[in-house]
């Protein structure tokens, strides 16, 4: 909450909402704010937070989780973000605050791509560019994405990169260790970015834990306090450092993740001990192999 720094009177938006874990937070966040006058508190309830959820069972847990936060008549939709034409957003329909996790992984069909300049199955991208649009000029995101969109070298991938970094100022990019996010699958990363200006530097932070992510040991704010901190004044760390995208190659847009100020820590062995441990395990081999035969 605080890298994306929501404040009263903007609009929050979740494309795809799931449990409605990022809005419900943000009101808990937002209810902390001093001086809350009753004004406040209404427009929390009625105009601050809205969202979208295609699936039945997840759109009701939403609606549910946000009730019992405490929103009383959560702004949820039940509805297919992805078959929204983009270009029929106006104005009036963009949101200053986006906080999403989108979907990974899945295909949606031929007629929803074509509501969208980069055409993708890869249902998270199709989200990205969803976002892009709905924000507000001057509006700032948190998307949560697969590490591996940063880096695959496809089309789609290249041109969605090239369109993040020209259409909006992506100052910050969080590198989530695996388990993060249970049932995910594969490791993600969160990207921070502004929209309105095109991006000139990014800011990395790898996050580095001594221990294992999980349901019974999840992620918490105590992991996330050196990010925080270094984060105000995007300052080079053992996890952290800036890229200059004047020098990010313009024909595939890479920005994966290579922290510079950690080495590959793993020794090469020397190719005589290779060798003498392969004739020792054909040995042993032979000698498992005569033993079965004898038994035969």
């Amino acid at each position: 909450m605080k890298v994306v720094a929501p404040a009263i009177g903007d609009r929050v938006y979740d494309g795809a909402v799931g449990a409605a874990g990022f809005l419900a937070e943000t009101f808990q966040y937002l209810k902390k704010s001093k001086n809350l006058t009753t004004k406040d508190a209404e427009k929390l309830q009625r105009s601050t937070f809205y969202g979208k959820e295609k699936r039945s069972l997840a759109y009701i847990i939403g609606t549910m989780n946000m009730i019992l936060h405490g929103i009383e008549a959560p702004n949820i939709m039940h509805t297919n973000t992805l078959a929204e034409n983009l270009a029929d957003i106006q104005e009036k329909d963009r949101y200053n605050i986006i906080l999403a996790n989108p979907p990974f992984g899945g295909k949606e069909r031929a007629e929803v791509q074509q509501n969208f300049p980069i055409k993708t199955g890869e249902t998270a991208f199709l989200f990205l560019q969803h976002f892009i649009k709905i924000l507000k000029a001057g509006g700032r995101a948190g998307v949560v994405i697969k590490n591996t969109f940063l880096s695959n070298t496809d089309n789609a991938s290249v041109s969605l990169r090239k369109l993040l970094l020209e259409s909006a100022n992506l100052h910050t990019v969080l590198d989530l260790p695996g388990g993060t996010f249970t049932g995910a699958g594969v490791k993600t990363v969160v990207l921070f970015f502004e929209k309105g200006v095109p991006t000139r530097s990014v800011w990395f932070y790898q996050l580095n834990l001594d221990r294992n992510l999980g349901k019974t040991n999840p992620l918490n704010e105590n992991d996330l306090a050196e990010f925080v901190r270094l984060q105000k004044t995007k300052a080079d760390s053992e996890n952290s450092w800036s890229v200059n995208v004047a020098d990010v190659d313009t024909t595939t847009y890479d920005l994966s993740v290579k922290n510079p100020h950690k080495k590959d820590e793993t020794a090469l062995r020397d190719p005589q001990k290779i060798l003498a441990e392969m004739k020792r395990l054909d040995e042993e081999s032979a000698e498992i192999l005569s033993a079965v035969r004898e038994l035969i």
